[in-house]
């Protein structure tokens, strides 16, 4: 048994971003963990799919394994508690639905064009307390304003204990503050090469989470979870390097300091804009942020420092210059989406796409695109099936299960009657 640790936690991202996993004793960390194929078909309200793709639904349901190399494993937040994040397989090999496969097979085809990815993230938040009924409301913070940091944005000190937790996690935050309404933070993490950037992205949220509850508290990742409020969104800030560490998003002899290559990934995120959507945005929720004027990454568009443009380029040059992705929200699975937008940037290099011109408008009251994302769940899940390009890219599999389980997700909310119809409609009709 190690000195410092007496167990470790084994996770793995699922298709709902959900952290699955198992506690292990630390003396048989080597031997792996278990778990049942069915976890493939299972949407939130713990239901399954029939016959998903990953499930086995024929075939009884079988296991497969979670694995890890020892020295993968990190400190956690616990006490005597270690943490990994593991890769999937079975009999046949690698897990073809599994998310942290698909971002594998998005740093490994960029590994065959020569350039390694590199992602920073920034996650927004609201913190919600018991409203005694059974429910949650917005926590109260009368003194919180944007860029708040201190008692008056965190009158509990719960975003200083989710600090010292990822000090302690080694997840490297780089910034805390407010956002623009409260209760609402904004959480950016240290860059990193992309796969390592995901697992410190998805252990963040889970630490978060985790952290807020043991103060009675509800941290949400979720897009738009109040409506008098702004949503809450997941950019991706991205770079390459070469062989040689040079970062090729950068080019001085341009008019910009922005590469062809550059451009090119650009246009192919915009390209594929929509149905990034459907993987980027896979909750019902998420298309009540994505809204025209909403600065949430609605429109097909660019910009120089632009926060009105869906992928925004930002001022710095040399070796921190980056493209910023602002499609996303919370509750999208960390490592799907970032495979899903790295994937549409190598298209447009592949293609060798044309970037058109910035945004010239505002984004606010004034606007150049004409693109917007599909105005619903269902809508986005059929343009994702219909890019066979990016389906292909993304992962045949990965994507054929996602549909399964969000079509179902969809139609269970087609027939549910919601609050907002019976206090629309009960007292007249």
């Amino acid at each position: 048994m190690s000195e410092d640790y007496n167990r470790l936690r084994v996770l793995w991202p699922d298709h709902l971003g959900l952290a699955r996993g198992k506690y292990v004793p630390a003396k048989l960390a080597a031997n792996g963990v278990r778990h049942c194929t069915g976890t493939w078909a299972l949407g939130y309200d713990r239901q399954m799919t029939p016959e998903t793709t990953g499930s086995h639904w024929h075939d009884g349901l079988p296991d497969f394994e979670a694995t890890y190399e020892l020295d993968a494993i990190r400190p956690g937040w616990e006490p005597g508690t270690r943490v990994v994040v593991a890769d999937l397989k079975d009999h046949a090999g690698p897990i073809t639905v599994s998310p942290r496969g698909a971002l594998r097979k998005a740093i490994a085809d960029w590994g065959a064009l020569g350039y390694r990815p590199y992602v920073g993230m920034e996650f927004e938040a609201y913190l919600f307390a018991p409203d005694g009924q059974g429910g949650w409301r917005p926590l109260d913070t009368p003194g919180a304003y944007v860029y708040g940091t201190g008692p008056a944005v965190d009158p509990l000190g719960v975003i200083d204990a989710i600090w010292q937790a990822c000090d302690a996690a080694e997840i490297p935050l780089e910034s805390v503050n407010s956002e623009y309404d409260s209760p609402q933070f904004e959480f950016t993490l240290r860059y990193a090469d992309a796969l390592t950037a995901a697992d410190e992205g998805f252990l963040f949220k889970v630490l978060a989470r985790e952290v807020a509850h043991r103060f009675g508290l509800l941290l949400t990742f979720m897009g738009k979870p109040l409506s008098d409020r702004g949503g809450s969104g997941l950019h991706f800030n991205m770079s390459l390097r070469d062989r040689d560490e040079t970062n090729v998003i950068n080019d001085p002899a341009s008019e910009d300091g922005i590469s062809l290559l550059a451009r090119q990934m650009v246009a192919g995120m915009l390209a594929h804009h929509q149905a990034l959507a459907g993987i980027c945005a896979p909750t019902v929720n998420a298309y009540k942020r994505l809204r025209p004027a909403s600065l949430s990454g609605y429109w097909a568009n660019w910009g120089h420092d632009h926060r009105g443009a869906t992928v925004r380029i930002p001022p710095e040059r040399g070796a921190p210059a980056r493209l910023e992705h602002r499609l996303s929200d919370g509750a999208a699975v960390v490592h799907s989406a970032m495979a899903a937008v790295l994937q549409a940037a190598r298209l447009g290099h592949v293609n060798q796409l044309v970037l058109g011109p910035a945004e010239g408008g505002n984004g606010l009251d004034s606007i150049d695109a004409t693109i917007g994302v599909p105005p619903t769940l269902g809508a986005a899940l059929d343009v994702l099936e219909a890019d066979a390009e990016l389906v292909a890219a993304l992962g045949a599999d990965l994507v054929s299960q996602h549909l399964s389980v969000k079509r179902t997700e969809w139609d269970r909310y087609l027939s549910a009657t919601t609050d907002w119809e019976l206090r629309e409609y009960l007292p007249f009709l």
